[in-house]
């Protein structure tokens, strides 16, 4: 049976893996149709994402088909139509037994530390599987990244009305962006990149965009966007050091500021004058939990959340290697590629 697997940073290898067996107990077998393209493949892919290991089959976002179930399965049936969460949790740690599955202290993402779905067929604990037979197979894929956007504006608390600054219009940032949306808050995009700011305004239709420097003039446009008061809340998805610690002063007093973007640099930012002085929140968002997916997929289905303008890349299974080198550049417009396994 055909994968691929990044053998080691930019290195792309077709190898032969064996056909899985039946699926066991509480088990899925599954035919993969679509692999969603994100920042934390193209990070594994440049040798950039902190808990990638090598040789790996990437692909964690994920639209399949159930082939056939295990004893005891009884959310799915064969012929659905699924979005796989691809966070595979021990379920018996201190984290899983309080419900934060999402950040189990022996925590798998598929595709980053264990194999993932760029292959033909795998087995999946069927608990991972949350049907979509309304979603096509792409919307499927598109569903995990917008789960992380959902977790992170959860963690957020956001509300109505507020200003809620998300700096990255990656397609973390974006997915944190429908969200903002969704809860009735206005949202502000801060990018370096012209290009993603423009997509932003014209395809998802944001008003307040910032294209930031790093300079003092960045903190006086949001001044004059907020009336002074700053962002009650600030999502970072940069995964930039210098930027997340920056984005403290970004925010109102009082407010929350929320790392979805991960670095491995140290975070160095005055407590005193940004921290302290405006009794700020800060917090990490790590994945996403279950119900982010029904909740999505019922949002997707309602029509709330428009999938249209994200898909803007497709390749077929066998053109990847050539296709992947682009996508690491956001100037050729890539917001989500999609790999058409079947």
């Amino acid at each position: 049976m055909k994968a691929l697997q990044l053998e080691q940073p930019k290195t792309w290898k077709t190898v032969d893996i064996p056909e899985p067996s039946a699926p066991a107990a509480g088990e899925a077998l599954v035919r993969i149709h679509r692999v969603g393209v994100c920042g934390t493949d193209l990070g594994g892919y440049l040798g950039k994402f902190p808990f990638f290991s090598y040789p790996r089959i990437p692909g964690h976002e994920l639209g399949v088909e159930v082939l056939a179930v295990g004893e005891g399965v009884t959310n799915v049936v064969v012929g659905d139509k699924c979005s796989v969460e691809p966070y595979i949790n021990c379920q018996k740690c201190y984290s899983c037994r309080r419900g934060l599955t999402n950040c189990c202290e022996h925590h798998q993402t598929l595709g980053v530390m264990c194999d993932g779905g760029l292959t033909e067929k795998m087995i999946l604990p069927a608990r991972k599987l949350h049907v979509a037979n309304n979603l096509t197979y792409e919307q499927s894929a598109l569903v995990e990244t917008l789960a992380i956007g959902c977790h992170a504006v959860d963690r957020a608390a956001v509300k109505s009305g507020e200003n809620v600054l998300v700096i990255g219009a990656g397609p973390i940032g974006l997915s944190a962006l429908e969200f903002i949306k969704v809860a009735g808050a206005r949202p502000i995009v801060a990018d370096i990149s012209e290009t993603r700011l423009q997509f932003v305004h014209e395809k998802m239709g944001v008003n307040d965009t910032l294209k930031v420097t790093g300079e003092d003039v960045d903190i006086e446009q949001l001044d004059a966007m907020t009336s002074n008061q700053r962002a009650d809340v600030v999502i970072d998805a940069t995964g930039n050091h210098h930027s997340m610690a920056r984005s403290l002063e970004l925010a109102a007093f009082g407010g929350r500021v929320v790392y979805v973007g991960i670095t491995q640099q140290n975070l160095n930012f005055p407590h005193a004058p940004a921290m302290h002085r405006r009794e700020l929140t800060l917090m990490a968002s790590r994945n996403a939990l279950s119900r982010d997916f029904t909740r999505i997929i019922e949002l997707i289905e309602k029509g709330t959340i428009d999938t249209q303008p994200w898909i803007t890349h497709h390749a077929k299974f066998e053109d990847v290697a050539a296709s992947f080198p682009s996508w690491t550049d956001p100037e050729t417009g890539v917001v989500k590629a999609v790999i058409h396994v079947d």
